[in-house]
């Protein structure tokens, strides 16, 4: 799980600390990513004490990004890449209570059928636009290398980087799903729905 973000479009607040329905966003996604994955990794920069203790329950590791001066989610993944012991990594950010449950199988049957290096989620909205979602993802980590390359020469967009290799779009259609919580509005519009 993604939490070593700056939180500053949320006013510097942690934002997988932020309460909703009564519990913090990050537990939310900690409790539908679990069951998809054989650890759970969760990359923070801060707060460390209180992701150890939110990941306890799901036998977590906090781990935290190699790169300074918060480069945004490929530094989290890169850490997570690093750390894992599996062949791949699952990703997901800390604001997204909603996951999709069936996230990772939907991104493996994507990765092998295309022969991929990643995956990564997508929706359709109702008009057919298609809105990529590049931090829903499944990387191999035999990509640590290249990761750590790419954000030591200062690039930091993931879906450029995603380019560099073979990477499937995978598409879903409950966009909720992948609704992320960018500012303090948005977490309450959320509550109020």
């Amino acid at each position: 799980m993604l939490a070593g973000g700056r939180g500053s479009r949320m006013g510097g607040v942690d934002k997988g600390m932020q309460p909703f329905r009564g519990e913090p966003l990050a537990l939310h996604v900690m409790r539908r990513i679990a069951p998809q994955a054989s650890a759970v990794l969760i990359s923070a920069n801060r707060s460390i004490e209180d992701y150890e203790r939110l990941g306890a329950a799901f036998g977590a590791r906090v781990i935290a990004d190699t790169h300074a001066d918060y480069p945004g989610p490929l530094a989290g993944i890169a850490a997570a890449l690093r750390a894992a012991t599996t062949e791949f990594v699952l990703t997901a950010p800390c604001d997204a209570p909603y996951v999709d449950e069936h996230l990772g199988a939907a991104l493996m049957h994507a990765l092998v059928t295309h022969h991929a290096d990643i995956a990564y989620a997508a929706t359709v909205d109702a008009s057919g636009e298609v809105m990529a979602h590049p931090v829903f993802a499944l990387v191999r980590t035999s990509l640590a290398d290249d990761l750590d390359a790419w954000l030591d020469a200062g690039e930091r967009k993931v879906r450029a980087w995603y380019a560099r290799h073979t990477a499937a779009e995978v598409r879903f259609h409950d966009e909720r799903a992948f609704y992320n919580i960018n500012d303090l509005q948005q977490l309450a519009d959320l509550h109020r729905r």
